[in-house]
């Protein structure tokens, strides 16, 4: 019999208990301003292996590892003078940095699926930052299982994942993942558009290597929006063409809805629920992920979602809404 999954208040109890489960090899479920983690020692291979096994992750699919500052992310990683400025700009916060990973970095290996980039992260959140303290480094992907929506609240951990302690702070602040760029020495390319805005990394690091086209996130190398891909071009999390997906099926750009789905709203167009009726991106990336678990659990046939702008915030949104859209392997 598969144990259920348990929910504890993220106070310093909480915290205690999920620290010593951390440092003995097992996983927890933090919360942060993103969305919810699950988070293991990242020096140790048998942990992050049980967040792979948890998930049912694929193997090539790196993980992010969150970090106390900049300074801990050196130990981990080569940072060229851009990075250092974006860090500076951005951390604590939801920008990852993907960077030349050192030879000397103790991180295990499965954690950069045989690459030599890392991926990492200064949580901008109490318990995640708390966390870090006690422990040091943790890999921690998303708390939810591979490619289905992401957890913005505990009950959504719960749902999703088996025998995992959860840490409950409320509902995640940004409530869509970070963003994600690699760094090189002439400049930066846009790997997933997250809670960072494009457009506030250019006022920073000025345009990216590969102009993106029509506000569209880019794809894998070698395949194209809505394919299936394996592992190959996969450089971050958050690159797989089918993610974020809810059980049924997802129908985007719609205006009106048919009576067998569940009809996403922005703005004027009101649907069974709004992202955000004043047309608010902030309100709408917060709500985003709630309101796919709503759609979810309604009983309806399919999902229809109402059409967001494509600037600002509006890029991470479709960028979701893409990959939840997208044919399942």
């Amino acid at each position: 019999m598969v144990a259920e999954s348990r929910i504890i208040a993220a106070d310093t109890a909480g915290i205690a208990a999920a620290a010593e489960i951390l440092r003995a090899g097992g996983l927890v479920a933090v919360p942060t301003e993103t969305v919810y983690g699950l988070a293991a020692r990242a020096d140790q291979p048998l942990a992050v292996a049980g967040i792979y096994a948890a998930k049912g992750r694929p193997s090539f699919n790196p993980l992010i590892v969150h970090v106390a500052d900049v300074a801990q992310a050196q130990t981990l990683a080569v940072f060229s003078p851009l990075a250092l400025r974006l860090a500076a700009q951005f951390w604590p916060g939801a920008l990852t940095l993907v960077l030349p990973r050192r030879a000397d970095a103790a991180v295990a290996a499965l954690v950069t699926a045989g690459l030599d980039t890392v991926a990492l992260r200064c949580p901008a959140h109490g318990v995640m930052q708390a966390l870090i303290a006690a422990v040091g480094p943790l890999a921690a992907p998303s708390a939810n299982a591979s490619g289905r929506i992401s957890p913005t609240r505990a009950a959504h951990v719960a749902g999703s994942l088996a025998g995992v302690l959860i840490l409950d702070d409320g509902p995640c602040a940004a409530g869509v993942e970070s963003t994600i760029v690699a760094v090189a020495d002439d400049g930066w390319r846009l790997l997933r558009a997250g809670a960072v805005a494009v457009e506030a990394l250019v006022a920073v690091a000025g345009p990216p290597l590969t102009p993106l086209d029509c506000g569209e996130s880019p794809s894998p190398p070698g395949s194209s929006p809505g394919q299936a891909t394996g592992g190959e071009g996969i450089e971050a999390p958050g690159m797989m063409a089918s993610h974020y997906a809810p059980r049924q099926l997802v129908r985007l750009e719609a205006v009106t809805a048919k009576a067998s789905e569940f009809h996403i709203g922005f703005g004027p167009v009101a649907g069974d629920a709004n992202l955000s009726e004043t047309g608010d991106l902030t309100e709408a990336a917060a709500r985003l992920f709630d309101l796919l678990h709503l759609a979810q659990a309604s009983g309806r046939a399919a999902i229809a979602v109402a059409p967001v702008p494509a600037h600002g915030l509006g890029l991470a949104i479709n960028d979701r809404l893409r990959r939840a859209a997208a044919p399942r392997a």
